[in-house]
């Protein structure tokens, strides 16, 4: 019997945060599957963050945008992939308040650019399966109780959160008008290592490290479900090969910290870790003039997927965060890189082809 064809899956935004950590996992732990990493490799997506499997027999790189309906026709016309796993995207709030077009370039049409060259490989593979990675901010806000879940009404308060809502909607109506085979997963939260430090907690690592003030939004009691990346990772593992066609899934970490405590839990590791008075990094604590559509709390019931795939958090909020400022303190070359006004042309020089 000769050896089978590997099966081919396109995964979007594969050098970003989330994105490389599933590549990552798809590389190493599915030989069966040859994994395509398409990015374009803007601010947050970054090769180095995918190093260790880049000469895998069963890794591709194409650098590439989502917007770009031509490339991606071609793209997907010239290697038939078999599945593809959707996580390119534009996601920092505060940069939607300032430039709500790019998210809707990216997250909106470039999500139905994908979706129309899906549909054409879907007629010819009754196994084709599109997935796409969402967040749970497009449910909107809730109160001091209660939790989202899957049949939570969608209700956006930021363009952001306004353009994966659109993005989300669009997958669902092309599975419902044209039969595209999808899945679709809404997450809390992530941490972890190589997130880009515009997010919340690599931030203030390295606002830590030198010394710099930690802003916190208006009084700091906003409320969110934190969920380490690599847990988030096995979720899409397994939503991606068990998960049923046509249906959402809630990812979150059952982990709620108001930002507030968190900032000081963070701050206290930081001392011990730097070795400096405990304190020292609490005092750079400073509150800050609220944003626009800020959402009090959000908060995911991850009941579905832990019934019918078993799954659930396995790494503490407090051995995360720990595991986190290591691999930030570890790499202080890659922060440095990626923070300095120069990144641009080092990156250009270090990767773009």
């Amino acid at each position: 019997m000769g050896q089978q064809t590997p099966n081919k899956i396109l995964i979007t935004g594969g050098a970003g945060f989330i994105g490389s950590h599933v590549v990552r996992r798809f590389v190493k732990s599915h030989k069966q599957h040859h994994v395509y990493n398409l990015d374009a490799l803007t601010y947050a997506g970054n090769l180095e963050n995918l190093r260790d499997i880049e000469d895998s027999a069963n890794y591709t790189f194409i650098k590439g945008n989502i917007v770009d309906e031509t490339f991606i026709n071609k793209l997907f016309l010239d290697y038939k992939f078999d599945g593809v796993i959707h996580l390119a995207a534009e996601s920092h709030v505060d940069r939607s308040i300032s430039d709500p077009s790019s998210f809707v370039r990216t997250n909106v049409l470039g999500t139905v650019n994908l979706l129309n060259a899906s549909l054409k490989l879907a007629k010819g593979n009754p196994d084709f399966k599109f997935y796409h990675i969402s967040t749970d901010e497009v449910y909107g806000a809730l109160g001091e109780t209660g939790f989202f879940l899957e049949t939570t009404p969608y209700n956006p308060n930021s363009p952001y959160s306004a353009s994966k809502a659109s993005s989300d909607h669009f997958v669902r109506a092309y599975g419902e008008t044209y039969g595209l085979p999808f899945i679709i997963s809404n997450c809390s939260n992530n941490y972890g290592p190589h997130q880009f430090p515009e997010k919340l907690i690599p931030l203030f690592i390295n606002n830590i490290i030198h010394n710099k003030a930690l802003p916190v939004y208006g009084d700091g009691n906003y409320t969110r479900d934190w969920l380490y990346v690599i847990d988030h990772a096995r979720a899409i593992d397994l939503v991606y090969h068990k998960g049923k066609m046509g249906e959402t899934y809630n990812i979150g970490g059952f982990n709620e910290w108001k930002n507030i405590d968190l900032v000081q839990l963070l701050c206290r590791l930081m001392d011990e870790k730097l070795d400096r008075p405990r304190g020292t990094s609490e005092k750079l604590i400073t509150f800050v003039k609220d944003r626009p559509g800020h959402d009090l709390r959000y908060a995911i019931d991850a009941g579905k997927i832990h019934k019918e795939q078993g799954w659930e958090p396995t790494v503490t909020f407090e051995e995360g965060l720990g595991k986190t400022i290591d691999w930030y303190l570890g790499n202080q070359e890659w922060l440095e890189n990626v923070t300095s006004g120069d990144y641009r042309e080092y990156y250009k020089k270090q990767y773009q082809q």
